[in-house]
């Protein structure tokens, strides 16, 4: 039985192996099988360039909006330059930096108890923690836990 099928399959082989010499002898199957391979190699360049000219598109882009970043910095520097160059910011440092009045004007200093006279004083620390301390300690930890959950600021 070994040796019958032993045969039979020398006998396939040789019939599959006869059948491919035959195909690569013939030439309308040499002539499509380079017309696929040229093909592919067709497509894959096609594919590549593709996908070159998609990086560089990204890189000009991102140039480009670095280069309008740019020119908004530098409109916003010459507009820092014109104000510091102008008479306004010239009287306002001086009144701010060295404490002159334009002409005509008078200077006026007020002492800090007229200037906080009438000003409400916030309560002190004392008065939070008394407030504070008078919640049990399962009240605040079950709020401390709900805010925690909540994702809430006290």
């Amino acid at each position: 039985m070994s040796i019958k099928f032993d045969m039979l399959t020398k006998n396939k082989y040789k019939n599959y192996s006869n059948t491919i010499v035959n195909q690569l002898n013939d030439v309308r199957f040499l002539g499509r099988t380079l017309f696929v391979v040229i093909m592919l190699l067709i497509t894959w360049s096609g594919i590549k360039t593709v996908q070159t000219n998609y990086t560089l598109q990204k890189q000009i882009t991102a140039l480009g909006q670095q280069n309008y970043l740019q020119k908004l910095q530098n409109e916003n520097l010459q507009l820092q330059n014109q104000y510091y160059s102008s008479n306004q910011f010239v009287e306002l440092s001086a009144r701010q930096n060295f404490g002159l009045a334009a002409p005509g004007e008078k200077e006026v200093i007020v002492p800090n108890q007229v200037a906080l006279a009438d000003t409400v004083n916030l309560p002190n620390s004392d008065y939070q923690s008394l407030t504070t301390s008078k919640k049990s300690k399962l009240q605040s930890n079950f709020e401390s836990w709900v805010n925690f959950l909540l994702d809430r600021d006290r």
